[in-house]
């Protein structure tokens, strides 16, 4: 039979996983089905119990559900248990293990295809909430020689300093509001903000980039506020995140069917489209 798989949000009709796993599947010689299920916001356990029931063997989670998924999970892994967010379900008689390849997916589209080391590099994360805690972890696995965390509410990005510090393994590591910025510099500037989605731009003062940095949006499929301030403000480059989706969803895929699936020529048709 078929395995089935899925992913499951709300909203979800936006979804570009369907597409990028079809691609996956037909690259790698699967005999899979990846379909997009919208789930009402109060029923998230019933919809996975009966995608499992259905013969359902993993699932990606998105909005607003992975903090649900988190607490359904029977076992978690090192990286899902820091973010507190599971993005990714693998369904076994053994029951449900959770994961979070997010951090994984967005170190491997700076790093592979967007040739960005991050060893030893001052990077700048914006934000303090599930998208800068989930790419925590790996981020910090990669030893930049210094890792900032700034949110316009100081004391969230210093309470996920407390956290984190411990796994900081030489990087040096502080955290505070957006003012106290100033008159620093960094060589990659990471957007974990929701200010893309309100078509708004962190307030960030000026001088922050330097020579060669690159201004790094999560959100994708457009120029978002960031990036254009990014561009104005001296920024060498500018990406979204769009290869930090698609990265994601080759971790997810080789979790589920232990094989890597190529993603540049993925990339590149999303690009396209």
């Amino acid at each position: 039979m078929t395995d089935r798989y899925a992913v499951i949000g709300n909203p979800i009709a936006h979804s570009k996983s369907p597409q990028i796993h079809a691609v996956f599947a037909r690259l790698t010689f699967q005999d899979m089905r990846y379909e997009a299920i919208l789930a009402p916001p109060e029923g998230f356990k019933p919809a996975v119990r009966a995608f499992i029931a259905g013969g359902g063997r993993g699932m990606n989670v998105t909005v607003p559900f992975k903090l649900e998924a988190c607490a359904l999970a029977d076992t978690r892994s090192p990286r899902a248990e820091a973010a507190k967010a599971v993005n990714t379900l693998i369904f076994s008689p053994a029951g449900i293990h959770g994961d979070n390849t997010d951090g994984l997916g967005m170190v491997a589209d700076l790093t592979r295809n967007l040739g960005v080391p991050l060893a030893g590099r001052r990077v700048l994360l914006l934000g303090a909430g599930g998208a800068a805690r989930g790419v925590m972890l790996p981020l910090l696995a990669e030893r930049p020689a210094a890792l900032t965390l700034a949110n316009r509410t100081a004391d969230k990005a210093q309470r996920l300093l407390a956290e984190f510090s411990p796994r900081a393994d030489g990087c040096a590591m502080e955290a505070g509001g957006f003012g106290g910025l100033a008159g620093r510099q960094f060589d990659l500037i990471i957007n974990a903000t929701a200010a893309s989605l309100a078509d708004e731009a962190p307030p960030l003062p000026d001088g922050l980039y330097a020579p060669d940095s690159l201004a790094y949006d999560m959100v994708y499929g457009r120029e978002t506020p960031f990036m254009a301030a990014a561009r104005e403000q001296g920024a060498a480059r500018t990406a979204d995140g769009l290869g930090m989706l698609v990265e994601q969803a080759a971790e997810s895929f080789f979790l589920w069917r232990g094989v890597r699936p190529p993603t540049a020529s993925v990339l590149e048709l999303l690009r396209g489209a």
